[in-house]
Formats: structure tokens, sequence, C-alpha cells
């Protein structure tokens, strides 16, 4: 009849549709470019790391799928974790946070324990039943962001103080540097340069005194030099350091992969091989490919405009998480986000550059991209704390 029409939808559905696009409901309050790029990110890898892994795969475990299964999963995983930590919230985080370093701490230090393994060089990892491993460090950044941002934040959001006094960010950088020397110790010292620059974002948007940045930045060239001079770095990290000065210096040996990552990126061109063509994936000259130099498929595979794509895909989510970190009113709250914003950062920059050259090889993985559970689930809680902070914020922000 004209003039009326009936709902496809009984009233308990219309009820729940309603609240999920009511104006103030979570979905809709959710930041959808940052979910979008960061899934598209995921997506990306996941094709690069079965490009990167099939052959292999076959041979290893009679099974072409295997790591992209891996991957899919360990990407469902984050997923999971993410919406768990937006319903959490992160202001309850906020009063769990003791718990959380404690356990970071502790499982920084089981690594030191006949629990840890060695992968790569570095001792850095737990191995788990199932043929499952835990990197701790991916988790000790979280717990160092959350736990330098309540000390920094609780008596300036209280009303208390317009800046942290020096006093509460002495204990601040003391909460860092216990589970920072621990790491160092593995050695894992890709993960402790993060994890200094993270220390380095959160005190600069804390609004602490220059006096403590300028401070680091003197301390941690003077540690650099001590480190160096003391032989607290393996041999291997020595070698991968003169490697990045001289590339020319040990071409078949420490130098190959950079070298061999550079012939698979200047081989792609603009478009690319295409998926599943590149010579230096297919033949596996690149070791790790799927992992620390994922990146080389994409510049082989994708070209420099597929590539390309990945970088604008970060520098999104770099863009949402600082639209994010400005629009917050809470001092907690904006530093939780620079501190995300200092990891993605800083990790992506050294991951793409070490296979492009520029950096030195550290041994860090692309956020969202590369091969690896403990890593995909670290992102992927430092994205439900991004959404926590836009969707927990004032309507009026």
């Amino acid at each position: 009849m004209a003039g009326f029409s009936v709902s496809r939808y009984g009233p308990e559905e219309r009820s729940v549709w309603v609240r999920l696009t009511a104006r103030d409901s979570v979905v809709r309050r959710l930041d959808w470019p940052l979910l979008g790029s960061s899934l598209a990110l995921s997506f990306v890898g996941s094709l690069l790391v079965w490009s990167a892994t099939r052959g292999r795969d076959s041979l290893t475990h009679g099974d072409p799928y295997f790591f992209l299964f891996r991957h899919a999963l360990n990407t469902g995983i984050g997923l999971a974790l993410m919406i768990g930590t937006i319903w959490l919230g992160h202001r309850t985080l906020r009063g769990a946070v003791p718990v959380l370093y404690g356990l970071s701490v502790l499982l920084v230090l089981a690594v030191l324990t006949p629990l840890g393994a060695t992968v790569n060089g570095a001792h850095a990892w737990i191995l788990l039943p199932g043929g499952f491993s835990l990197q701790p460090s991916e988790f000790t950044k979280i717990t160092i962001i959350l736990g330098m941002a309540m000390l920094l934040a609780a008596r300036v959001d209280a009303g208390d103080q317009l800046h942290p006094d020096h006093r509460t960010v002495a204990k601040a950088l003391g909460l860092a540097l216990v589970p920072m020397a621990v790491v160092m110790l593995m050695p894992d010292l890709g993960s402790v340069m993060v994890m200094a620059v993270i220390v380095l974002g959160v005190l600069l948007a804390s609004g602490a005194s220059n006096r403590w940045v300028f401070g680091l930045l003197g301390a941690g060239a003077a540690g650099g030099v001590a480190v160096w001079q003391l032989g607290v770095l393996d041999d291997y990290q020595i070698a991968r350091f003169a490697a990045f000065a001289n590339p020319a210096l040990d071409p078949a040996g420490v130098g190959y992969n950079t070298n061999q990552a550079r012939i698979a990126i200047g081989s792609g061109g603009l478009t690319g091989t295409g998926l599943f063509n590149g010579s230096q994936t297919t033949g596996q000259f690149v070791p790790e490919q799927q992992t620390d130099f994922v990146f080389t498929v994409a510049g082989e595979e994708l070209g420099f405009l597929g590539a390309g794509l990945i970088i604008v895909l970060l520098g999104v989510v770099l863009w949402r998480a600082c639209r994010i970190a400005r629009g917050t009113t809470e001092l907690y709250g904006t530093i939780v986000a620079a501190g995300i914003i200092a990891w993605f950062a800083f990790q992506s920059f050294e991951n793409i550059g070490m296979t492009l050259g520029i950096m030195p090889v550290a041994g860090l993985p692309l956020p969202f991209v590369s091969y690896g559970g403990s890593s995909m689930f670290a992102v992927w809680v430092a994205i439900g704390l991004l959404q926590s902070i836009k969707v927990q914020r004032p309507m009026s922000a």
C-alpha cells in the first residue's frame, strides 16, 4: 500500500542496528582510516609472506600455505587483541600498569634463563609448544609506553601541576631503564634502539624539561661509545655496523643480506616483476625475506609503486595517530599515542632503511607486514590503544 513499508528487521535486530549506528556508538567513533590502513598493510603482508615462503614451505613443511596460514592466524589473534583492548579501554589499563609492567619484566628475564632460545644470533625468544615462539621485548615496548605515561601524566591530569617535575621524570626513566637493560643483555640491540626512541617521544609529548631530552641524547651518544669500547656487543652485531659503514667489506658474508636486498629492490623497477614472479624471491637469495626483509619482496614484485603504497599506508597510520594524540584532552592519552607514533615511525624507517642500505641491519620487523606473532600482536594492541583514546575522549573533542 502507498505510504506504508515493512521493515526487514525485527525489534531486536533494529535495536542492535540502532545501537551500532548511533552517533555516540563505539563503531561510529572508531578511526576507520587508521583501522583500514592497518588492515590493508596486514593483507599486503600476507601476500608478500606467501610469495617469500611458498617454495620453501613445500620443501620443509609439505604445505605451500604454512606461513600464509600462520600469518593470517597471527593477524586474526591481533585483531581480537585490538578489540579486547578497545573494550577494556586505555583508562582501565592505566590501573593495571603495575601488573602488566611486572609481567613484561619477568618475561624478558625468563629469556635469560634456560627457557630462552637464540634465533638469528639474538637470544630473545621463548619457545612454546606447537612450534610457536614468543619475543617478550615486543610487549615490553607497550608496557614502557603505558608505565611512563602513567607516571608522567598522573599529577598533570589531576590538575596539581602543568608539567612533570624532575623527580617524576627520573622515576619514569628508571621504569624504562630496567627492561631496556635486560633486553640489552640478550643482546637485542634493535629492540633497545626502538625503546630509546619511544622514551624520547614520550618525554617530548609529556612537556618535560628540554634539559632531560638533550641530556638523554648526550647520554645515549656516550653510552653507544662505551658499549662499543667495552665489547658489550656480539661479534655479529659489530660486523653488521661495519658492513653498513663499508658495504664492500664482506659481500659474501655479513654484507650479503644488504647487497641481495638492494639487488632485489632494484630489479623491480617501476611496476615490479609481478606477484610470485620475482627471481630473487623465488630463488630465495635474500635471507629472512618473510620477516626482516619482507620489503624486498614488495620492491621486486610490486615495484616502486607497490613499495610506495606500503609507505603511504604506514604514513596514513602515523597521520591518524597524530590526529588522535592532538585530539585528546588528557595528557595520559597524548603520551600513549606519542609513544606509539615514535615506535611505529622509527621501526618502519629502520626496517625499510636497512633494505635500502641507508640504515644498519638491526633485525626489526616491518609493522603489520612482516611475519611474526609477537610483533603482530603488539602492533594491534597498540592500534587498540589508539582507538580507545579516540573512542573514550569527550564528544566535543
